[in-house]
């Protein structure tokens, strides 16, 4: 089978501007989250979230910011670095063997709206004749195509929370099916708007403390009341092995599994058997086993039903030793943004032998019976990990990295 690596990363978070000072970040424990000052924010239930720690605008013209969708803008910026990263730039790269598998699970719906705004209050020939681009779903993949010439192909999986997961899984099947020699990866999500707060609120999926916003989000707690929304985007950039070797690249760590199934159970309620079929296919596809994974990098999104849940499945299927974390509890959730940053954090942990804490972890829910990280980052010597994500509508991706 064609060994598939990884040699560039980047990203923008609540955390930080780039992969650099998220990871500085994650590893101190810093919560992204904070209070929500807008004014359509004051008569909602929920007045906190995690939004960009950097304003797209430090790298995005004031042109440019007017004919692309938030999401596609931060999408753009993190494909760079983590194309930059890898020395791609002026590497003389086939770009008819360059794609790009890139997702957003909501898309540009704060253009739809704020467009719809502008039909209702100024009428048709104020509706801005960018704003079918700005929407579509497939707009943040097919920007980055665009930005990065990529000619192999340009793929926009959409599977709510799961999405940027999924993105790196295709992308991997993408050069193991001789598609592709590189492939950028991943997903953005920019949707802190008032319309979607107020859904996820209405479901009791989003926190309410309200008050304290750095310990809203707080995975495994006894007092954990749901997730903070958050914004960002990630990318990872998958290569070849021998095609990174031959021109010399550098290895942050291998892509070895991927698995993806499908709940066929609730739109919204997960069935904890898939997405243990989904690490088992992970592991199988890795060619490793339970004991192999030293790291689990959780969904573990802060809600009081889906965490205790993984937890579960991450014993039955990988096992009892895995040191888990939940970065979300940093982050926020950053939807179809999560997978591609928490795949990160799980390539720098293996890299470094450090796995960032949990924070917010004041009273574990009496049923954790598995190792968290806490605290202080902890040291580990680590030869694989696990990265999982689950949306919803049933689509759960686990994705296994392994040391180079």
């Amino acid at each position: 089978m064609v060994d598939v690596v990884v040699t560039g990363l980047g990203a923008t978070t609540p955390l930080g501007g780039d992969v650099a000072s998220t990871w500085r970040a994650l590893l101190d424990g810093v919560s992204g989250a904070g209070p929500l000052t807008q004014d359509w924010a004051a008569e909602l239930p929920v007045r906190i979230a995690a939004q960009l720690a950097e304003d797209p605008g430090v790298k995005i013209s004031r042109v440019r910011q007017r004919r692309l969708d938030r999401s596609e803008q931060i999408a753009i910026i993190a494909a760079t670095e983590a194309f930059n990263d890898a020395g791609l730039t002026d590497s003389g790269l086939d770009r008819e063997r360059l794609g790009v598998c890139f997702g957003s699970g909501i898309g540009g719906a704060t253009t739809l709206l704020e467009q719809d705004d502008i039909l209702e209050e100024k009428g048709p020939r104020r509706v801005s004749p960018h704003t079918v681009p700005m929407l579509m779903p497939n707009g943040p993949a097919a920007w980055v195509g665009l930005e990065l010439k990529a000619k192999a192909g340009v793929h926009a999986p959409t599977s709510a929370c799961a999405t940027s997961s999924e993105s790196i899984a295709w992308g991997l099947d993408m050069i193991r099916a001789g598609r592709a020699d590189v492939v950028v990866a991943g997903g953005a999500e920019a949707v802190v708007h008032a319309l979607p707060i107020a859904g996820f609120a209405s479901m009791k999926a989003l926190s309410t403390r309200n008050d304290e916003p750095t310990k809203a989000s707080r995975p495994w707690d006894a007092n954990r009341d749901g997730f903070v929304m958050g914004e960002g985007a990630g990318a990872v950039v998958l290569e070849r092995a021998d095609h990174a070797k031959a021109r010399g690249a550098r290895v942050y760590a291998r892509l070895a599994g991927a698995g993806m199934t499908s709940d066929g159970f609730d739109i919204v309620q997960p069935d904890p058997e898939g997405g243990i079929r989904a690490m088992r296919m992970a592991m199988r596809d890795a060619g490793a086993t339970g004991i192999d994974i030293g790291h689990v990098n959780a969904h573990a999104t802060s809600t009081p039903v889906g965490d205790m849940g993984e937890v579960r499945g991450i014993g039955e299927a990988v096992g009892l030793h895995p040191i888990l974390t939940s970065t979300k509890s940093m982050t926020g959730h950053l939807l179809g943004a999560a997978g591609a940053v928490e795949s990160i954090a799980v390539i720098l942990a293996l890299q470094e032998s450090l796995i960032p804490p949990t924070i917010n972890l004041d009273e574990p829910d009496e049923a954790l019976n598995l190792d968290v990280a806490t605290g202080t980052p902890r040291k580990a010597d680590l030869t694989a990990a696990m990265n999982n994500s689950f949306g919803f509508g049933g689509h759960n991706v686990s994705l296994v990295f392994a040391k180079a």
